[in-house]
């Protein structure tokens, strides 16, 4: 089960932060587009990550994919949200609920390292907790102990780091990352996403040799029971490409026991996002 799928629309939204990334700042990402790359790899259910719209569009893109839930193996989505906003929130939380949502997200690593830290935030994550619903957590690597910060604020809201912490693995900073993964590795309210890491490799060197350190960390720090997959799909073209990070993925995982695999494939996903 790919856990974080990204699907873009130019035409109805608008992607202001692909603008400096050739790879990714012109054409379509369709929920066909996906099907047809992954055919015959082995993914049999995706969840879709909302794709960093415009502000003003982030509803909208709520509202539009939850008419593609149901087709081409599309089991749900986890929608944007604004969690530092006053008011909305609960407004946002109702109409979410016939939305097929299965979990929000708000993209830390691109706003200020203060925003998690309001009491504002906090309050409104523990909302989204209280409606059973899980919230993943996307920030840089120096900005894990931040997000540590936040896990310990609202330990009954289920947490999902998102790829891995995004590990600097070109520039080889390993420990600062790997403390900020133990730290919130103790937590048990948090799992990890194994996800979007051949983007933070040198150019032609996103191998299983060369991520096999990082993910051994993960794995030896949350276990096989608090590991979910994710393609990172259109991002992961910027490294390996999906079908290749699905053959790196298989080979990194394949000395854990067969249920444990299961587990990280899909089982784990089922639990957190409740599809």
């Amino acid at each position: 089960m790919d856990t974080h799928q990204h699907l873009i629309y130019r035409d109805r939204f608008g992607y202001g932060w692909t603008s400096g990334i050739p790879a990714l700042a012109s054409g379509d990402f369709t929920l066909a587009d996906y099907r047809r790359l992954t055919e015959g790899a082995g993914v049999a259910g995706t969840i879709f990550m909302e794709a960093g719209v415009d502000d003003a569009d982030y509803q909208k893109e709520a509202r539009f994919i939850a008419g593609l839930v149901g087709t081409d193996g599309l089991l749900g989505q986890i929608a944007s949200c604004r969690p530092e906003e006053e008011t909305g929130l609960e407004a946002w939380l109702d109409e979410c609920g016939g939305l097929k949502v299965v979990g929000f997200r708000r993209i830390l690593h691109v706003m200020p390292d203060e925003l998690s830290r309001s009491s504002q935030f906090r309050a409104n994550l523990r909302r989204i907790g209280a409606a059973g619903l899980a919230f993943d957590v996307c920030v840089l690597a120096r900005q894990l102990p931040i997000a540590a910060e936040l896990a310990r604020a609202c330990g009954d809201q289920q947490l999902v780091l998102d790829h891995c912490g995004v590990p600097d693995i070109a520039g080889d900073a390993f420990e600062a990352w790997a403390a900020g993964i133990d730290a919130l590795a103790a937590l048990p309210h948090v799992s990890v996403k194994l996800s979007g890491i051949t983007a933070y490799c040198a150019p032609g060197t996103a191998t299983t040799a060369t991520l096999r350190r990082w993910v051994d960390h993960v794995l030896d720090r949350f276990g096989p029971s608090r590991i979910v997959w994710g393609g990172d799909w259109p991002v992961v073209n910027l490294g390996s490409g999906l079908r290749e990070w699905i053959g790196i993925t298989g080979d990194l995982l394949a000395g854990l026991a067969p249920d444990e695999r299961q587990a990280i494939a899909g089982g784990n996903a089922r639990r957190i996002y409740g599809v």
